[in-house]
């Protein structure tokens, strides 16, 4: 049983303590008008993941894909630069940030691109994708483009058999795209749910849990959505209803500005700030080990 990395394949034993949602190249600017939204910052990037690295992280899943500015030549550099392992994705994020190709092509041929992308490679790097993600959906609403692009991530999914993270808005249509999934016979089990502590409801929450599928608590440190007490708290009532295996997380890190060179949180923020006050919080560093080392072991894993 593998991973694809950007440095090849990779047992699951070699993961370690994993970030499941990251960006460490991506370009959101032209669809935003906000330069900010260009994180392209190489050199600083690569001194924040050394320092990363040094606090026990070995893992990232970077889930930046076609239309987001995905760069296979960076990520390498970065890998070269630090010896993170970096996990790759395919597919399409949400409108209105697809690109053209998108828009032409019916879903058969879209899953026929996120499909070559994972058992080919992307583009002629010969670097294979692992995760189909992260595909995603509107703010309580799924465009008919979205659902478009998720019906070939589902269809992926069953040709490869790879996990398929997802991103929500604000944490808003999760269990609708559950209910999509389930339709197209995906394997829920294998199913990332993006982004969910956007959206901090304790019964919302469970109705997701109770479907099998994986919660993101995947924007740790973004404090203007959410305050990370209230993220803790959910957490611990997921663990305290039988939940644990089924939680991940990381920070879901995009802008120039999240880093620590430019006042941001930067990369270390979960082992320097957040797991400190879990721990204050009753949270024990056993659970929070299986966390970050257990359940993306079983979810990546194929």
């Amino acid at each position: 049983m593998s991973i694809s990395t950007i440095g090849g394949i990779m047992r699951k034993e070699q993961l370690g303590k994993t970030y499941i949602h990251e960006h460490l190249y991506v370009d959101l600017s032209h669809i935003k008008k906000d330069n900010d939204a260009k994180l392209d910052d190489i050199e600083d990037v690569v001194e924040e993941i050394n320092e990363l690295k040094k606090s026990g992280i070995s893992s990232i899943v970077e889930v930046t894909n076609r239309g987001m500015g995905r760069n296979i030549e960076v990520l390498t550099k970065i890998w070269e630069e630090t010896g993170i392992n970096i996990i790759p994705s395919a597919g399409y994020y949400k409108e209105p940030f697809f690109p053209d190709e998108v828009y032409n092509l019916d879903y058969r041929e879209i899953a026929k691109i996120i499909t070559d992308e994972i058992q080919s490679g992307i583009d002629d790097t010969g670097v294979k994708a692992h995760v189909i993600g992260e595909v995603g959906t509107s703010k309580e609403n799924i465009t008919e483009t979205e659902l478009k692009v998720l019906r070939a991530a589902a269809y992926a999914h069953l040709e490869t058999g790879h996990p398929l993270f997802t991103h929500t808005t604000l944490g808003t249509m999760a269990l609708e795209q559950l209910n999509l999934f389930q339709d197209y016979k995906v394997d829920i089990s294998k199913v990332l749910i993006g982004h969910v502590d956007l959206n901090c409801d304790y019964d919302y929450h469970l109705r997701i849990a109770d479907r099998g599928c994986y919660l993101g608590f995947d924007t740790i440190g973004k404090l203007k959505y959410e305050k990370d007490e209230v993220r803790i708290a959910h957490i611990k009532n997921l663990i305290d209803r039988g939940h644990i295996d089924q939680i991940v997380i990381a920070q879901d890190m995009t802008r120039k500005s999240h880093l620590k060179k430019n006042g941001g949180i930067g990369y270390n923020y979960i082992s320097e700030t957040f797991i400190p006050m879990a721990i204050s919080h009753g949270i024990t560093q056993g659970q929070i080990d299986h966390i970050l080392i257990e359940n993306p072991k079983r979810l990546l894993d194929i």
